[in-house]
């Protein structure tokens, strides 16, 4: 949980009580402050979540890509013939879609 999510949440409750008190008084000015207190507490909570959020998306995609890494290694180790057919095509086919053919010349060229 990231340091964003509590004090959001405790700046939101305590807009409500600063609100809660400017109805209870009638003083129009604390229930506004309280009321801005609130949207900034939600906006700080919900940015704590969006970190989180990420946080957690950055873990997933760190866990697929060793469980990709081991299968790979793994399947090198087991069959590294076929593994050196596999890399020398992948080789042989992006060397032909990254190779350009000479222009061709023309006489109005």
């Amino acid at each position: 949980m990231t340091d964003d999510r509590i004090p959001g949440t405790v700046r939101n409750m305590g807009g409500k009580v600063q609100e809660g008190v400017g109805k209870v008084i009638g003083d129009a000015q604390i229930e506004a402050k309280g009321l801005m207190n609130q949207a900034a507490g939600t906006i700080q909570d919900a940015y704590g979540q969006a970190l989180d959020s990420a946080a957690e998306g950055a873990e997933v995609v760190k866990q697929a890509a060793i469980e990709g890494h081991d299968f790979l290694k793994k399947f090198i180790e087991e069959n590294p013939y076929t593994a050196t057919v596999i890399a020398v095509g992948m080789g042989f086919f992006l060397g032909y879609a990254a190779h350009q053919p000479p222009r061709r010349r023309y006489w109005w060229d």
